[in-house]
């Protein structure tokens, strides 16, 4: 009996330490660290109000702030009304912010046309002390200077106001206005609206145009009230209302603004309370209605409010970091308010598309894919994977419907195409990674290979342009002739090492999937990007002093002379008022620079390095990219930049440079993004970094610094096992940021990157720091695979052939995927 208990204490100990850290998981509360106001203020664009985990419903008070994209700003600007649809962290001009509502505590003299009701008058109204706001995960409350307190929180497709008014005056009656706007005032002719003169409710529609796309969209609402009883209701047309009339048809007018018109209700008494339970759809006002009394039937606002907290528990559980080690709380509440923001956009409209409905997952507010597939989307795969599946569902029944995955997609519009194919990154990504929940892989193979072979007529909003001269050429022209699809004929350099790492992605699918022929054909393709580098290129700085290097790319012309773009062109140090987006005067590289693009071979590093001069000269230039502030960490193609350094083996610089970044541009106050979030890429960049796992995304392959804590545990959703990154002499200051040695479940670990096994197999990685530079993650044999060779290493190069591991037992020689 002795013996059989000596046997089983171990056991026994294990499980009692398993059961100790569940519990002390099911105790952290990750909301507790959210901040929903970081990037509120200086360009930020959030949005920080209440919605579920890619909620349709997202309810926020909207100021009049040039920067109000995401609805609500901290910079000083006063509130315009109450909406209840918005994206999140968007550039250009503001989306969505339909059908807002605004509060009085009574007209003066009890007088309708006393009150303010185009959006120009009323923000006098609008102002409010910004120690009033109150913002959590599925929740948001602001008091005005009037007096009067406005709470929110959501349902998927419906909110809840809670309107409480002063009491302080009596006979007052307080009133709701709800009119046909939107944020970017684009409404069209003939928005429409109804209020029943019994119970208040008010119904209406209208079609806006969609932001940063070609396109238009109708929206819906239905909104009723519950408190205080119902005194009179009716309409409003310009800065004129009537009890009278319960129904309004009103146009766009001939001024260029939209004329303001909606409706208003109107209550006998400020003592109650006033809830505005408002429906939303995208098909007809009657669904918004049922969508509304399915969601939320009684007007239950904490019960709402609850649910909406304990769907954010939910999807932020699976991470939990230690707040031991004397780490700063503000670390902490940087990464899960980054974290946070990866599941505001993109949105779930399933059951809400009105051009098909097939029974598949639909998302929308995909603002852009050349953001978001670069860290974001391989953040959800890790954090949230069946909801990655959805939306790779989603993407391939668009192709099904429109011919062609999506790059941007935001109110049911297709949007303007960046750069390349990359939903291409994003399946291959997910397939990689082993996604299933019901994704047709056959149909999505089926849609990259359409990407890369079959040019749309309008390649302006989906896959590529070009293409007879990629094929014939290797490269995308400067001042191409195309006369078989039509988009802004610039961006040709970009677009060229776009499009050849969209072909390596599609290789790697290839042969996964046995298609051998597919796999060589479009692994040949990805070498293209070597047409466009032009070795005696040399660089200046705009004072005329020669920074040194030698070897850029450079763009061509269709009969295979060079064009000519100065590689700091639309860099972060170019002051020129250079033209670096989709104008027709655009350069040959989209928000980004040369210098910046000349990163952009995520698989073939080993051939980059060479390129640049061999590893000595790869981390020069790299250093100056990054310390002569050409790059701009506020824009995408920064993001892998800061971790290349592992291609050199130097990845002690990686985590140097990570740190150089974060808080210094990242931290939590409301200016504390140093761009617009672009629907979460910026929080995802910020959460990879801190976890000490950056992905390069398209491939298996996660790049290993020191997490931001003594300890990050991931419990992968899919197979239920916690992953585990812990640091040994973990220093608060990040002194010791260095790794010096690593073990993988206990044994040696030298490689510098890991796969995505770590999180599904729960696997445990613990990194044991010092204050110096180590040679751990150094030798060739540790770098992170490469399609070319590693040379100039201690005069070492990798040995062929290599086992190949892209993206599964990749054996077939002769592919050139090179791994350690």
């Amino acid at each position: 009996m002795h013996a059989v208990h000596h046997r089983l204490s171990p056991l026994l100990l294990a499980a009692s330490a398993v059961t100790r850290a569940a519990a002390a998981a099911a105790a952290f509360d990750p909301l507790q660290y959210v901040d929903q106001l970081i990037g509120t203020r200086n360009g930020g664009n959030v949005f920080a109000g209440a919605t579920l985990p890619y909620g349709l419903a997202k309810a926020v008070a909207d100021t009049n702030s040039g920067s109000n994209q995401g609805g609500f700003t901290l910079d000083g600007s006063p509130i315009l009304g109450f909406s209840a649809l918005h994206d999140s962290g968007t550039g250009g001009a503001p989306s969505l912010g339909d059908f807002p509502l605004f509060p009085y505590a009574a007209c003066p003299g009890d007088d309708l046309d006393q009150c303010a009701y185009p959006k120009k008058t009323r923000v006098a109204h609008g102002a409010f002390d910004p120690n009033t706001v109150v913002a959590s995960p599925g929740f948001f409350s602001v008091t005005l200077n009037t007096g009067i307190k406005a709470e929110m929180t959501t349902a998927q497709r419906t909110a809840l106001f809670r309107f409480t008014f002063p009491t302080t005056a009596d006979g007052t009656r307080p009133l709701l206005l709800q009119d046909l706007s939107d944020l970017q005032d684009s409404r069209q002719d003939n928005g429409t609206v109804s209020v029943d003169p019994e119970t208040g409710r008010i119904k209406g529609q209208a079609l806006f145009v969609s932001s940063f796309s070609q396109g238009q969209y109708v929206s819906y609402f239905c909104t009723d009230f519950s408190g205080s009883k119902i005194f009179d209701n009716g309409i409003f047309v310009d800065s004129r209302a009537s009890a009278d009339v319960k129904k309004l048809t009103v146009s766009r007018s001939i001024n260029g603004y939209p004329l303001p018109g909606g409706a208003f209700v109107r209550f006998e008494s400020p003592a109650d309370p006033v809830i505005a339970r408002v429906g939303l759809s995208f098909i007809s006002a009657d669904q918004a209605c049922s969508n509304a009394e399915a969601e939320i039937p009684d007007f239950d606002f904490d019960g709402t409010h609850s649910a909406a907290t304990d769907a954010w528990r939910e999807k932020l559980s699976p991470i939990v970091v230690s707040t031991g080690g004397g780490v700063d709380p503000d670390q902490i509440k940087n990464f899960y308010s980054g974290i946070y923001r990866t599941m505001v956009n993109p949105q779930n409209y399933t059951g809400e598309n009105p051009h098909w409905n097939t029974g598949e997952p639909y998302f929308d507010s995909f603002y852009c894919l050349w953001d978001s597939f670069r860290s974001q989307i391989p953040f959800l795969t890790v954090l949230d994977p069946s909801s990655v599946e959805q939306m790779i569902r989603g993407m391939i029944d668009i192709y099904r419907h429109e011919g062609w995955l999506p790059d941007c997609h935001m109110s049911l519009s297709k949007g303007y195409t960046q750069g390349g194919s990359n939903a291409d990154v994003i399946l291959a990504d997910g397939f990689l990674k082993g996604l299933t929940g019901g994704i047709d892989w056959d149909t999505g193979y089926e849609a990259v290979i359409k990407d890369a072979e079959v040019e749309p007529y309008d390649w302006c909003c989906h896959g590529r342009g070009g293409l007879d001269s990629w094929k014939a050429l290797g490269y995308i022209p400067v001042q191409d002739f195309d006369y078989k699809g039509f988009g802004t004929l610039t961006r040709s350099l970009s677009r060229t090492l776009e499009y050849s790492y969209n072909d390596f992605t599609i290789a790697q699918m290839a042969k996964a999937m046995n298609k051998p022929a597919d796999a060589e054909k479009y692994l040949e393709s990805s070498d293209n990007w070597r047409n466009l580098y032009k070795k005696n290129q040399t660089s200046k700085l705009f004072s005329g002093a020669d920074t040194g290097f030698v070897g850029f790319f450079q763009p061509k012309y269709l009969n295979g002379t060079w064009g000519s773009q100065n590689p700091l062109k639309c860099s972060n140090i170019d002051n020129a008022g250079s033209v670096c987006s989709l104008q027709n005067t655009g350069a040959e590289t989209f928000e980004s620079s040369i210098w910046e693009y000349g990163y952009f071979v995520p698989h073939d590093q080993g051939s980059l390095v060479t390129l640049y001069g061999g590893p000595s000269n790869f981390v020069k230039r790299l250093d100056y990219l990054h310390d002569q502030n050409i790059t701009y960490i506020g824009n995408e193609p920064a993001f892998l930049t800061v971790f290349q350094y592992h291609y050199a083996g130097r990845p002690a610089l990686s985590a140097k440079r990570s740190h150089f970044y974060i808080p210094r541009f990242f931290d939590t106050t409301p200016e504390g993004l140093p761009g617009n979030d672009d629907s979460g890429a910026m929080g995802s960049f910020v959460a990879f970094s801190m976890m000490g796992l950056f992905p390069n995304p398209g491939q298996d392959v996660y790049l290993i610094t020191p997490p931001f804590f003594e300890s990050v545990n991931i419990t992968s959703p899919v197979t239920g096992k916690t992953a585990t990154v812990r640091a040994i002499n973990f220093d608060p200051t990040y002194a010791a940021i260095y790794i010096q040695s690593a073990t993988l479940n206990g044994k040696p670990y030298t490689k510098n990157w890991i796969d995505h096994s770590f999180f599904t197999e729960g696997k445990e990685l613990v990194l044991t720091l010092g204050t110096k530079e180590s040679s751990w993650g150094t030798a060739v044999k540790d770098l992170p695979p490469s399609v070319g060779e590693y040379t100039g290493f201690n005069s070492t190069k990798r040995s062929l052939p290599e086992s190949l591991r892209y993206p599964r037992e990749f054996s077939k020689s002769g592919l050139g995927f090179r791994q350690g």
